[in-house]
């Protein structure tokens, strides 16, 4: 959220920050983050969900003074619907969108909130729904039938820093996400019957129920699925390494620092938003924005770029450490109803 400051404010954070050492108004380091609170599972209808807050997050009647001074929150969910494709698409497909919470952005009209929301999910279109992300077990049925995701995020409080806010509940929803299993359905009409996997379904055809063994049958290809019932309540996505987090880098001339407030925002001409993703350890950049009125070089932006990596290795090895911790309570939840339905 941008606040609008006075030329003497601006020139006050400024100055602060690009003293020595730099001086921020919470104490912080320039590499400093905010306590950063990740939580899954937190939409029990979604197949996946996850909520991120950055700071102490307020919402709801607090005034605008004092939502500046608290945190940015944001909320991601997965939903998957079944969707048909052509035969001559493999299936499967990322969806995203953005909607901003009026509560978090007060001093914003109507249409320049409907800007804002378009702006963001096209920055998170543009990445995640990239085809080189989308999970292969998408697929249900090939060439007929696949998995349609739709990822989407309400920001409910913005504080500042709201793009890396966003991405990491994003990272943390499909994370949380798990595909439903599926068997396939095959319908066979008569003729010659052949043996049929484990995992196919038989559904005779006769108008007399099921016929005899010794009636041949003639197989035909899988048309339909059914939903399977297991305790995790399905498998994780694929490509879960290459979901990447984001790191802002907000620029003076001098220097630049990490985990800007809204005044911060306000005060600075230039900022770099990195994302990247670190399957087997390597960094993969999935894409770079630049915003603000502000100007760099090609230089420049080579060392920004290679400290913008260091900053969200470290990123990433938190979230993931969040992540397998809240991943390992689902499981032993998911267990234990299993099991008590089990016993029921």
């Amino acid at each position: 959220m941008t606040t609008a400051l006075s030329k003497v404010e601006i020139s006050y954070i400024r100055s602060s920050l690009l003293s020595a050492p730099p001086l921020r108004a919470d104490e912080r380091s320039p590499e400093d983050f905010r306590p950063i609170a990740v939580e899954t599972g937190v939409a029990p209808l979604a197949n996946g969900s996850a909520r991120v807050s950055i700071g102490e997050s307020r919402t709801g009647r607090e005034t605008e003074a004092e939502g500046a001074a608290g945190g940015t929150e944001v909320v991601a969910a997965v939903k998957l619907e079944v969707d048909g494709v052509g035969e001559d698409k493999e299936g499967g497909k990322v969806i995203c969108n953005v909607s901003c919470s009026p509560a978090a952005y007060p001093h914003l009209s109507s249409p320049a909130l409907d800007e804002l929301q378009s702006d963001l999910t096209s920055v998170l279109g543009s990445v995640l729904s990239h085809p080189s992300l989308c999970p292969k077990n998408l697929v249900i049925v090939p060439g007929q039938k696949a998995w349609s995701l739709r990822l989407d995020t309400i920001i409910f409080a913005d504080a500042g820093n709201v793009l890396d806010c966003l991405m990491m509940a994003c990272r943390a929803a499909l994370v949380d996400t798990r595909v439903p299993s599926t068997r396939s359905v095959e319908y066979r009409a008569p003729g010659k019957r052949n043996e049929v996997p484990d995992d196919i379904m038989d559904v005779d055809e006769g108008r007399n129920g099921p016929s005899s063994l010794l009636e041949t049958r003639e197989p035909s290809r899988v048309v339909d699925f059914e939903l399977t019932d297991y305790w995790d309540e399905g498998e994780v996505l694929e490509v879960r390494d290459s979901w990447p987090v984001c790191v802002t880098l907000n620029m003076l001339p001098t220097m630049h620092f990490l985990d800007a407030t809204s005044q911060e925002e306000s005060a600075i001409p230039l900022r770099l938003h990195a994302m990247f993703a670190f399957p087997g350890g390597k960094p993969t950049l999935h894409g770079m924005r630049m915003a603000g009125a502000g100007t760099s070089d090609l230089s420049q932006i080579r060392v920004l770029l290679k400290n913008a990596e260091k900053y969200a290795r470290n990123m990433w090895t938190g979230l993931e450490a969040k992540l397998a911790e809240e991943e390992g309570r689902r499981s032993i939840k998911a267990r234990e109803k299993f099991y008590g339905r089990r016993r029921r």
